[in-house]
């Protein structure tokens, strides 16, 4: 895999670990603003927001300069956005801050999956996107727990000033990493904008949507949830963040390697299993050893996803892939955007910390039918095109005149 891979990974660790962390936070932010859970829920459903809008308004506007300049100015944005939040005096501004960290995520993994996919051969290509992607999913085991950790011994802040380090890590590697590939002449936004017509790419969108949503369903609310229902003590949550974010390595590895040979299995397998498991979550979250195994399955099994449903965008919007992925990017953090407010709700409603885990199953359940429905017509367009070519006319042959 070329070194500029690395580059890649850097920076997403440093955005996954904003974007995680402050799910292991929420207690001790809402607790120095004076806010409810519930309240400080809105941090990662601003964040996540955000991502969605910026994902396509960063792209469109990167598309003037080349993609290593704008994956620079991207991580840029993400460290003036942890500053604004480390140093916060209200929660609005903090909300404020997250959201401008959030401008950048979107684009830095759309265009840097487009940059990785180049890096490499044609088959090989779902491999390098979840090499880049490892860098999210690693943050999860390192940056995320060492970050909660910190937060909750030190003081929140001290984490957020530490990912905006992180940030600056990620733009001098870029900077040396990356090769500055010119920017593509013959696309237009006309071009990139045509792969929305494509209705396999909107069907692996709301796949990423519903999928991912299941996830986040279960793992914003988990501190109230271990500390609540488990029994763990508040310190336990930086291990149980580490389990998660192992899963998230292994299922975001297993997830590349045969999304290069078999895509559609690949989802339905993780769609149905994730579904399984999200369900159980509600009764296994009473339970320590249960609760831990549960949160290992649920890292691994939804990021198994990410890999065959960011190759399955880029392939179906080849020629013009750019736009497409960032907003593949962007629902994403839609899924994670509905999946914390429908938890809120249900936690608000009375129904318990548990309850979030019957949201996900079911956001996990409607991603499967997806699939299901994206496997049936992806069968019959192949069945048709084979047909088209059997039944085409044979070429009329003239014989050759003889003098």
């Amino acid at each position: 895999m070329p070194l500029a891979l690395l580059a890649l990974a850097i920076g997403a660790f440093g955005i996954g670990t904003t974007e995680f962390v402050i799910m292991g936070l929420l207690p001790e932010v809402a607790a120095d603003f004076q806010v409810s859970i519930p309240t400080a829920g809105f941090l990662v459903t601003g964040y996540a927001l955000g991502v969605v809008l910026g994902a396509p308004l960063m792209t469109v506007l990167g598309t003037r300069v080349t993609r290593k300049r704008m994956l620079m100015l991207l991580m840029g944005l993400f460290i003036a956005g942890n500053a604004v939040s480390a140093v916060a005096p209200a929660f609005g501004v903090m909300l404020a801050g997250r959201v401008i960290a959030s401008l950048a995520h979107g684009a830095f993994f759309g265009i840097g999956s487009v940059v990785a996919a180049d890096l490499v051969a044609p088959q090989k290509k779902a491999g390098a996107i979840a090499m880049m992607f490892t860098g999210l999913t690693v943050a999860n085991v390192v940056g995320v727990p060492l970050g909660t950790y910190i937060g909750q011994s030190v003081g929140w802040r001290t984490t957020f000033f530490a990912v905006a380090a992180l940030g600056v890590v990620g733009l001098l590697g870029v900077a040396a990493l990356v090769p500055d590939q010119p920017r593509p002449e013959d696309v237009r936004l006309r071009h990139e904008l045509a792969a929305f017509r494509n209705v396999q790419v909107l069907l692996a969108m709301a796949m990423t949507v519903l999928g991912f949503g299941g996830v986040f369903a279960a793992i914003t609310y988990i501190t109230p949830m271990m500390t609540g229902i488990a029994g763990y003590s508040a310190s336990s949550v930086t291990w149980l963040l580490v389990l998660f974010g192992l899963g998230m390595v292994g299922g975001n590895l297993l997830g590349g390697k045969y999304a290069d040979r078999h895509p559609m299995a690949i989802l339905y397998v993780s769609l149905g299993t994730l579904a399984v498991a999200l369900a159980l979550f509600t009764l296994t979250a009473h339970n320590k050893i249960a609760a831990a195994v549960t949160i290992l399955l649920i890292g691994g099994l939804g990021f198994a996803t990410v890999p065959p449903l960011q190759k399955r965008v880029l392939d179906q919007a080849a020629g013009a892939p750019t736009l497409a992925s960032a907003v593949n990017i962007g629902a994403f953090n839609l899924g994670n955007a509905l999946s914390a407010w429908l938890g809120g709700l249900v936690i608000a409603a009375g129904l318990g910390y548990t309850a979030p885990n019957w949201v996900g199953a079911a956001l996990a359940t409607s991603a499967l039918v997806l699939a299901v429905v994206s496997g049936v017509l992806e069968r019959r367009t192949v069945a048709r095109s084979r047909l088209v070519v059997r039944h085409a006319p044979e070429p009329l042959v003239v014989p050759a005149a003889h003098h």
